[in-house]
C-alpha cells in the first residue's frame, strides 16, 4: 500500500514541476516577444547614411619591383629564423 502512495506522490510532484516549467517558458517566450516588439516601436534602428564610394587601391604596375620586395622579405625571414 505505501508502494502505491509513494508512486502517486511522485507522479503528482513530476505533473507539478513539468507544468511550472511549461508555464514559465511559455511566459518567457511572451515576455521576450513584448520587449521586442516594444523595442523595435520605441527604439527603431537609426538610418545608415551611405558612404563616400572609395577609391580603388592602385595597381601594381611594376610586377618586377613587387617580386623583388616579397623575395628581400622572404630571404630576410628566413636570415632571422634559421635554427
Amino acid at each position: 500500500m505505501e508502494n502505491n502512495d509513494l508512486i502517486s506522490q511522485g507522479l503528482t510532484l513530476m505533473v507539478f514541476g513539468m507544468g511550472f516549467v511549461f508555464i514559465f517558458l511559455t511566459l518567457l517566450v511572451g515576455v521576450t516577444n513584448l520587449m521586442s516588439v516594444l523595442v523595435t516601436r520605441y527604439l527603431p534602428e537609426p538610418e545608415v547614411v551611405p558612404a563616400a564610394p572609395r577609391r580603388a587601391a592602385p595597381a601594381a604596375t611594376d610586377e618586377a619591383q613587387l617580386l623583388a620586395v616579397i623575395s628581400a622579405a622572404v630571404h630576410q625571414y628566413r636570415q632571422r629564423h634559421r635554427k
